[in-house]
């Protein structure tokens, strides 16, 4: 049985037939980009893999594997500053981690496009990341929607004890 916080979570989404399917992840891949990105791998799909993580009230990454493509996206770069996951996705895309004089504003790094072939464009995404009224869960919850996967996305969540 996965133990899951209430805030912290990992979620593994993929196709498969004509439908979408989403699975709950250990919760200590939300600690661990390579771990997180090597469990994706485990799990065939048609036309790829999503990985999304939600840590504390704080900041999302999302994961998209397509062949050996890797496209990462962290909703928030000034979390890489308290966050080991964070820190490991600004080390993935060769960010440097910003200096607190830089920490004033919440700003998305990495794959801007992750979702584009899906509905989701660049837009849509910073709008979502940048939205500081919404938790990172409620924004995974926005982007499963505007792409089609939120039932599953949420059954997956609802699954947990």
């Amino acid at each position: 049985m996965t133990d899951v916080d209430a805030t912290d979570f990992a979620v593994v989404v993929y196709r498969e037939d004509e439908g979408w399917e989403a699975e709950i992840l250990p919760v200590a891949l939300t600690e661990d980009l390579a771990g997180l990105i090597h469990a994706l791998r485990q799990q065939p799909s048609l036309g790829g893999t999503v990985g999304l993580v939600s840590v504390g009230d704080d900041f999302f990454v999302a994961i998209r594997l397509l062949g050996d493509e890797v496209m990462v996206f962290l909703s928030d770069v000034t979390a890489s500053v308290d966050w080991p996951l964070a820190g490991q996705v600004l080390d993935y895309l060769d960010i440097p981690i910003p200096a607190e004089e830089e920490l004033d504003q919440v700003l998305p790094v990495g794959d801007m496009s992750i979702f584009s072939d899906l509905g989701l464009d660049e837009m849509e995404l910073g709008a979502i990341s940048g939205d500081l009224e919404l938790y990172p869960d409620e924004m995974l919850l926005s982007i499963a929607g505007r792409i089609g996967f939120a039932p599953a996305f949420e059954r997956a969540l609802d699954a947990v004890p």
